[in-house]
Order: C-alpha cells, then structure tokens, then sequence
C-alpha cells in the first residue's frame, strides 16, 4: 500500500535534503532514557554534581533542548517514542497495567474481566502491531536495531513484545517496574503477587545482579559487537530510578537510596559512552540521554510544578541532551518546542529512511531545528485529550490550558497564576482544539484477549508456558513472603490522579 507523507514532514524533509550539495552521513543512534528523573535532578539543572558527573559532562558535549516535552507517565512515552504518534490514537495514554486495576477501570465504566473459573484478571493491551516503529523505520534502510532495558509497551502478546515491533535483540524486561535484584514486578493487577520479568530475545533469564548495572554490562557488551560497516540504533531504557528502591548495591553508606539509585544510572551511563569511545563510534554517533516524565515530587522538579502522572510541567517537561560531534555544538542549550512524538520523524530523516506511511504522524522532523538551529515548526502540543486519567490538556504558544486552568508560561512559567479569566475566548478556542482532537481517539472495543492464567510465571505468554523450574523456584520463594490481602479498597498501586493532581507516596511503584 502506498504511504502517505505528512505535509509538514515532505517539506521539512526536502529542505534538509536540498540544504547542501551533499546528504549527511547517517549516524549511528544510541538513545538511553532513565525513568522517573526530575529535572532538578542532573547538576546542570541545580542538581547534585556529586552525582551525576557523567551525564552533566554529556551535557558539555552536547546540546541541552530547554524546552522538550514527554508525556506524564511511562508507557505513554514509549508509545509516542516508538511512535510519532500521540498515545490516545493507540489508547496508550493508558498503561497495559491499568486494565487489571479495579479504581482504575472504574474510570472508563469498566468492570473488571474474569476467566471462565471466575478468577479476575487482567484485560490485554499493548501497541498495535500495525503501528509502524522507530525500530522498524531504521531498520528497512540498513539499521541494525536493540532494545535494552524497559518495554512496557506490552507484555504478553508476541507481537507487541520488542522483536514483534522491529527489534533484532532483546534484553531487559516487559512491564512497567521490576525489582532491581529479584527481577520481579512486585504485583500483577489485579492479582497482588509478583511475576518474573527478565528476558533475552524474548526467552525468560535468571540473572543475578542489580538491573541498572546488567543493563549497562549489555549496552556495553553490544557495542563491542557492532561492525562499523552497519549502522545502529541501540535503544537504551534504564529502569532507574523507577521505584521499587530496594536493595542498591553501592553508596548507601553515604547517601539516601533515591540518591544512590541516581549515583549507579550516572556511573552506568559513563561505562556506555566509554564503549562508544572504546570502539571508535563517537564522531558518528548520535547519543541522546533524556528520561520519560518528572519525578515523584514537587522538589526533584524545580522550578516546575507537578509530578509524574500530571499535565503541569514538573510532569512533562525533561532533561533532554544531544551529542552528535562536529554536527550539534557542544555546551549549548537550544529553547526549541519540541515533543517525543518529534523524535520518530527526526531520528528517521537523520538515518535515511522513509517518513511515508499509512497512519499519519503527529511528530515533526526537527532536523533542521537542532543541526541548523532553525526555528521550531510546532506550534502547539497536545498532551492529553479526554478519556484519559489525566485532564486535557494543550499548549499553544506561550499559554497552555490544564482542565480549565490557562497559564502563561513565559510570564509564570511555575504555573502559579491561573489567568483563564482574563482570557475566555482563547480558553474556548483551546478547549474547541482539544474536544475535535480528541474526537479522534478510536473506540477502546471490550479488550476480548485476558491474560490466562491470571497469574503467570513470567510475562510473554509464550515463555510462561515452558518456565524454568529455577525461575519456578525463584518466584514461590517471592511470593511466599508477600502480603497475602489488604484491606478493601487499598491496593498495592497509587491511586489514579484526581483534579489533575497526585500524591505519590514512597517510590512510587
């Protein structure tokens, strides 16, 4: 079928083609994100130096986007990464997990599923495995591609697991937050037990080690693999420092947990690039560090307000840097808008591949913004539309409307002033935007596909029908020592946002 080219797209794409006499060479990608970072977290955002050296020595390097925006929460990132496509078009703007959450259903007027031997269980959700992926995108013009680390785009279905959506290698685990040691998800929803989630090429592994180091140790590890005659995209997703925050291997003896968990996803980020220096890759390769939405607190956040699983900008807005030498200027900041959607069309343009395809992108390709400096093409960004568990929301321009709420960021980039008073008819006109974007989502259907049993061994459904006994093992002496009930209406999870807002309580899992 013939792919159609985004107009934005086809123009921005021709002027990058026609800008000199002669194509850029494609560069390898190596694109390392960390979960549920604040931006108050690195030290060149006021954060302690102490503890991140190596990614505020990338930041030297490279270029810092000041004004670069992901979603409020995990697996809605990685949908519009993978993507370039806001998450409601997939209705991944709710995570896999929340269709085993009672209090979370609730919210779409669903009960929960059940087996025919009445056990509740969990409803089937992933990424459609008709969207077309960054991975799949690199990958048709030459690349070599590998996901390290978290998925969470799906964790049961084999075509919604990484190598059904265009990756050549696999390691790391599928849902949303494993246990650093046990490489375990605490709870399955709404069965309250854990489940082992740790794979390589999509078979389950036992390991012993702590995640962040392990996912370093294979980022590394790939690199001293990688021919140079062969481009690659090496996707890089730490769990760190995504609660639980258990047992950290290394400097507790002076520091908090949350601080030690920051200090090893520094020192492993540091092993990273040193392979990439190691095996001759640095001036043709494109390394970005950045992280998928803000941190639990108001404090990790400053100077923005909210947190993770909000719309306000301590949810959304984060650290972003881009090294590539010779080609992005080292120790520059670059105040473009600029969203994750934008990343899809950007990443393929740079490697040469193809922008036509059937289901249309909302990402533009900022090529030219970050290697020409020119001005950014996007005008708005749409955050969240109605049907999620988060309020709508919208920015265009300099103001940006939260429910409704309207502030001016430029003026009050805090979100303090709520100036929706003083400005009715752009508040109608934003909310009009945001209802005829919305009335895109498409309908949810009734999830027919369960996850049998309720709870499995591993996730993959798959790999959970031929477990290892070690692995078998390994979860019955987990469990055993889990809370077997709590009290009604409590869960082991947070509670969804209410009027915009949560309270995390802990690490957040």
């Amino acid at each position: 079928m013939r792919r159609l080219l985004h107009p934005l797209l086809l123009s921005a794409a021709c002027a990058l083609t026609h800008a000199g006499s002669a194509a850029p060479p494609r560069p390898n990608i190596v694109f390392i994100m960390a979960d549920d970072l604040g931006w108050a977290d690195p030290g060149f955002n006021g954060g302690k130096a102490a503890l991140t050296p190596n990614i505020d020595h990338l930041a030297t390097e490279g270029t810092r986007l000041t004004q670069f925006y992901m979603t409020p929460v995990c697996a809605t990132t990685r949908a519009a990464l993978m993507t370039g496509r806001y998450p409601f078009r997939q209705w991944m703007d709710w995570r896999s997990e929340d269709f085993g959450k009672p209090d979370y259903l609730e919210l779409l007027g669903m009960k929960l599923a059940h087996l025919p031997d009445g056990t509740p269980t969990r409803r089937i959700l992933g990424l459609p495995t008709e969207e077309r992926t960054v991975a799949e995108a690199l990958k048709e013009v030459g690349y070599t591609t590998a996901l390290v680390g978290k998925w969470h785009l799906g964790e049961w279905l084999p075509g919604q697991l990484p190598m059904g959506q265009g990756f050549d290698h696999q390691y790391g685990h599928y849902g949303w937050g494993i246990d650093y040691t046990t490489h375990t998800i605490p709870h399955n929803a709404p069965a309250i037990f854990c489940v082992h989630d740790w794979h390589r090429d999509q078979r389950p592994v036992l390991e012993k080690g702590y995640s962040t180091d392990l996912i370093a140790d294979e980022a590394v590890r790939l690199l001293s693999l990688q021919s140079k005659d062969q481009p690659f995209f090496h996707y890089i997703a730490f769990n760190a420092i995504h609660g639980p925050l258990e047992e950290i291997p290394r400097h507790t003896d002076t520091m908090d947990k949350r601080s030690a968990a920051i200090k090893c996803l520094d020192e492993g980020l540091g092993r990273i690039l040193g392979a990439i220096e190691k095996h001759g890759f640095t001036d043709n390769t494109l390394v970005i560090f950045t992280n998928d939405n803000g941190g639990l607190t108001e404090e990790v956040n400053k100077p923005w307000r909210g947190t993770k699983n909000t719309t306000f900008e301590g949810g959304i807005r984060v650290p972003f840097i881009a090294r590539w030498p010779g080609r992005l200027k080292p120790g520059a900041t670059n105040d473009a808008l600029i969203n994750v959607t934008d990343l899809f069309p950007t990443l393929v343009t740079l490697g040469g591949g193809s922008l036509r395809q059937k289901l249309p992108l909302d990402g533009m390709d900022m090529s030219a913004v970050l290697l020409e400096n020119k001005p950014s093409p996007r005008k708005e960004i749409v955050i969240e539309v109605s049907g999620s568990v988060r309020l709508p929301t919208l920015r265009q321009g300099d103001f940006k409307l939260v429910g409704k709420e309207l502030y001016h960021l430029t003026d009050d980039p805090g979100e303090k002033s709520d100036v929706a008073a003083q400005h009715p008819g752009l508040v109608a006109e934003m909310q009009a935007r945001l209802k005829a974007v919305g009335a895109q989502r498409p309908p949810l259907g009734e999830l027919p596909i369960l996850m049998d049993p309720a709870l499995p061994y591993v996730y993959g459904r798959d790999e959970n029908q031929h477990v290892p006994a070690d692995i078998k093992a390994h979860v019955d002496a987990l469990r055993a020592t889990q809370p077997k009930s709590y009290p009604p209406g409590q869960y082991p999870w947070p509670g969804a946002p209410k009027d915009g807002k949560i309270i995390y309580t802990g690490d957040g899992r």
